[in-house]
């Protein structure tokens, strides 16, 4: 019967170690990336609740001055009343259509 493991030039015991620290490095590559993943997850995902949290303040802070208008009193502040009320046609009557 042939052999064929006799007719490699290198032996079947150095091809298994080199097979094995190959795969080893390629499996330490991957937990690499899956802890960068994990990572960028988490920054990710606190990048977004800082966005939210300062959404909040600025709406905090409009509710607040639409709050301060609407309880303004205008007559006290110098306006007056209008005397007369005109409404903005439908369709634009500008030159640039």
């Amino acid at each position: 019967m042939y052999n064929f493991f006799h007719r490699l030039p290198y032996s079947v015991t150095s091809l298994c170690v080199t097979l094995v620290a190959v795969l080893t490095v390629v499996y330490v590559g991957l937990i690499a990336v899956a802890m960068s993943y994990a990572a960028l997850t988490v920054e990710f995902s606190q990048s977004v609740r800082n966005d939210e949290a300062m959404v909040a303040g600025l709406e905090q802070q409009y509710l607040a001055t639409m709050a301060y208008i609407a309880k303004m009193d205008y007559a006290a502040a110098g306006y007056a009343t209008p005397s007369s009320k005109v409404f903005v046609p439908a369709k634009s009557v500008t030159a640039l259509r």
